[in-house]
């Protein structure tokens, strides 16, 4: 892996951070976390078609769709709850204790999914020092959100 992927993954992860933001004002001036969610999710998926559509994707046949396995369905349903919760407490808790929250959440959460290998992640074992790093995320959080 290039550090390109590592320097890509960073932004992307600060990327969020603005769209809680963006998302957050959006609520204050529509006045609804839902229809907020919505016009996210539109402006998301938009890009996204449009790029499919620029690139000339093939979309993928029905015995493709029927293969995917339960869990690959639900990540939709896992991110509008993220964005929904996101949109609610972003203007109380601020970026910095919020984004401490869902990090040190990914990073438990990640580790626990590595290191047995659910929802199809190669196992990786879950170390002493990837223990460690969630202890130290854990702390951070504290000091973060000044608990």
């Amino acid at each position: 892996m290039s550090w390109l992927s590592f320097l890509f993954a960073l932004a992307s992860g600060a990327l969020i951070t603005f769209q809680v933001g963006s998302n957050s004002q959006l609520k204050k001036s529509l006045g609804q976390p839902l229809i907020s969610l919505i016009v996210n999710y539109l402006v998301g998926i938009s890009a996204a078609v449009t790029y499919t559509l620029i690139k000339r994707e093939p979309f993928p046949s029905l015995s493709q769709a029927a293969g995917v396995p339960w869990w690959g369905w639900i990540g939709g349903l896992f991110g509008a709850l993220y964005g929904f919760t996101a949109i609610l407490l972003a203007s109380q808790m601020g970026a910095a204790t919020l984004t401490a929250l869902v990090v040190t959440g990914q990073i438990v959460a990640s580790v626990i999914l590595d290191h047995y290998g659910w929802l199809g992640f190669d196992p990786h074992p879950a170390s002493i020092w990837r223990v460690a790093g969630c202890m130290c995320m854990v702390l951070g959080l504290f000091l973060v959100a000044k608990f």
